[in-house]
C-alpha cells in the first residue's frame, strides 16, 4: 500500500476522489457478484469505472488494489484474480485470435469465513443442490482428464437422472441452462473442435475449477466417493 500512497500524490487526484472510486468499485463488485450468481467480473469492467473520468493509466491498479483490501477487511471477501485459460483444443491457426482471451483477467469473490461459520450463518441451504451439481459435473470432467466431449458428459449425467431436454427438474430447473451457468461462472469452458465426423463440442475445466482451493475440494470429494463405493463393495 505504501507504493500506492506514493503513486497517489503523482496522479493529481485527491484522497476523497480516490475513496469515492474505491467505493464505486466495491459496490459494482458486490452487485455483479449477486446479480450474476458469482460469475467472474472482468478487470476491464472495473477499469472502466475509473477511466470514465480519469485518464492516468496507473490509477485503476491503485483503486482496484485498495478495493481488494477493503473487501477483505470490511466484508470478509477475498477478491481473487483469475487468469482466463485458452482451451487446450485450440489449434495453432486460432492461437493468435485467442491470445487476447487468454490474457483477460477477472475476479471472483470468495468468503474468508471459516467453513463451519459460513455454513451456519451464510450458506443458503436452498442452493445446496446447485453446489452439488457443480461438484458432480467438475468431478466428471476431472476424471475424464480435464476435458470431455459433450456427448460423453451427458452420458454420465443421464446415469444420475439429469437429462439434456429436462427443463423442469425439481431442484435444478432447466438442466441444460444449469450446465451453461457453469460455463458463465468459468468452472467450465466449451469449444468446438474438428473430428473425423465433423465438429464436436468439448467441455474443459476452466480457471475457476483449476483454482487451488476448488481443485483440492474436488479431489477430496472424488476421494470420499471412491472410499464410500469401495466400502459398499466390501460390505456387500
Amino acid at each position: 500500500m505504501a507504493n500506492h500512497s506514493e503513486d497517489l500524490s503523482q496522479l493529481n487526484i485527491s484522497i476523497e476522489e480516490k475513496d469515492k472510486l474505491v467505493a464505486e468499485v466495491i459496490r459494482y463488485v458486490l452487485f455483479k457478484n449477486h446479480q450474476n450468481s458469482g460469475s467472474p467480473i472482468k478487470r476491464d469492467e472495473l477499469t472502466q469505472i475509473v477511466t470514465k473520468n480519469y485518464r492516468h493509466r496507473t490509477l485503476p491498479a491503485v483503486v482496484i488494489d485498495e478495493a481488494k483490501h477493503k473487501l477483505a477487511s470490511v466484508f470478509g471477501f477475498e477478491m481473487r484474480e483469475l487468469q482466463r485459460a485458452r482451451p487446450s483444443s485450440t489449434n495453432q491457426g486460432r492461437a493468435s485470435s485467442q491470445q487476447s482471451v487468454a490474457d483477460a483477467k477477472s475476479y471472483v469473490l470468495i468468503s474468508q469465513l471459516p467453513a463451519d461459520v459460513y455454513r451456519k450463518y451464510v450458506e443458503d441451504v436452498n442452493s445446496a443442490h446447485v453446489t452439488g451439481f457443480t461438484f458432480v459435473v467438475i468431478s466428471v470432467v476431472h476424471l475424464a482428464g480435464g476435458k470431455i466431449p459433450e456427448e460423453n458428459l451427458w452420458h454420465h449425467l443421464k446415469k444420475m437422472g439429469l437429462f439434456e431436454n429436462d427443463e423442469s427438474h425439481p431442484a435444478l430447473g432447466n438442466i441444460k441452462q444449469a450446465l451453461e451457468t457453469l460455463v458463465q461462472q468459468r468452472y467450465l469452458q466449451k469449444d468446438k473442435i474438428s473430428g473425423p465426423e465433423g465438429n464436436i463440442l468439448v467441455y474443459e475445466l476452466a480457471e475457476r475449477a483449476l483454482d487451488g482451493p476448488v481443485n483440492e475440494r474436488v479431489k477430496e470429494y472424488i476421494s470420499q466417493v471412491v472410499k464410500r463405493d469401495v466400502a459398499s463393495v466390501v460390505i456387500n
